[in-house]
């Protein structure tokens, strides 16, 4: 069975043509790549993260905010920073979505971050490739792997609330529609897991799961793949009606830890949101992932990494492309 479960993992792993891609500015990565800004703003990278350090350092659950800001991003016109554009006479903001109204956070570090590499060097670093670092920046402070990020994303000139509603998985959604909307967007099943486990830090509000405490299958009964006693605790602080802000950790074990406890967690019975159990319970391909995840963290940790940048090359604007915004809320040429 080890034997089996390791050739899937490795066999779904991505080409290392493309690792190499994401290094030397190969297309395959959209012609992004680690040195973009070398020459341009060589303190780009120290400046990101000096404001990422301080803003965890204040608070912990931000680095979860962080990564999760550039993943609803990519998810909606790919990797271009629409989603921290304000509502203004053009745009219809991409912050009162579903997934994103009174949920989506962290845009206030990704103002102080632009105005410092402002102040450094006018005009250069896209707020999409800050969203990219802060991610990463955000992984490393609470534990997690380090990785390169390829960089020259230029930021979008619109943004798409009908896309945020409907191409960003939801907690709800069954695991063949979470597959598809990673596939849309060029990304493979060791991409879901692997991201999935970004929830090992972070909160999630009792909206996101109730239906699994009280009505899972429209029978009024809660989730069967759901601990019993994990249940009756979450029922305490996420009642039947009522409550829809109380947050809850995604990793009841180390919530403040990026490590492989969320796949133990699943594994017990004890993932939090449905799309997190049925990883377990919907296919054999993504079981096996969880299993392995479960069993070696470094594993976990490399497919993280790597899915990470896969993420970050979604249809990304590069060249001529877009513009680099002075301000991350609005358009140059803002009105």
């Amino acid at each position: 069975m080890a034997t089996s479960m390791g050739c899937l993992v490795v066999l779904c792993l991505v080409s290392p043509l493309l690792l190499a891609g994401a290094v030397h500015g190969n297309p395959g990565y959209g012609g992004l790549f680690p040195q973009f800004y070398d020459h341009s703003c060589p303190k780009a990278k120290e400046i990101v993260h000096s404001v990422v350090a301080q803003a965890v350092a204040r608070e912990t659950r931000m680095a979860a905010s962080l990564v999760r800001l550039h993943f609803h991003d990519c998810f909606v016109k790919g990797c271009d920073a629409s989603v921290l554009l304000d509502n203004s006479t053009n745009i219809v903001s991409e912050k009162g979505s579903n997934p994103n109204r009174n949920s989506i956070r962290g845009f206030e570090v990704v103002d102080e971050i632009k105005v410092a590499l402002e102040t450094a060097c006018p005009g250069t670093v896209s707020c999409a490739d800050i969203l990219a670092l802060a991610a990463r920046d955000s992984t490393i402070l609470v534990g997690g792997p380090y990785w390169e990020v390829p960089l020259g994303r230029r930021d979008s000139l619109g943004a798409s609330i009908q896309g945020s509603n409907n191409d960003i998985p939801a907690p709800n959604n069954t695991l063949p529609t979470i597959i598809t909307k990673f596939k849309r967007l060029g990304l493979n099943v060791v991409d879901v897991v692997a991201l999935s486990g970004g929830h090992t830090i972070g909160l999630s509000r009792c909206t996101s799961f109730r239906q699994r405490l009280y009505n899972q299958s429209g029978n009024g009964l809660a989730d069967s793949t759901l601990d019993v006693s994990f249940a009756a605790q979450l029922r305490q602080g996420c009642p039947r009606s009522g409550g829809d802000n109380n947050l809850f950790p995604l990793d009841a074990v180390t919530s403040t830890k990026f490590d492989n406890f969320y796949f133990k967690n699943i594994l017990a019975g004890r993932g939090l949101l449905s799309s997190d159990e049925v990883l377990l319970t919907k296919s054999a391909e993504t079981a096996a992932l969880v299993k392995a995840y479960a069993n070696d963290v470094h594993l976990f940790f490399q497919h993280f990494a790597q899915s990470m940048v896969n993420m970050g090359n979604i249809s990304p604007l590069t060249g001529s492309k877009g513009e680099i915004r002075k301000n991350c809320r609005r358009l140059n040429n803002y009105h």
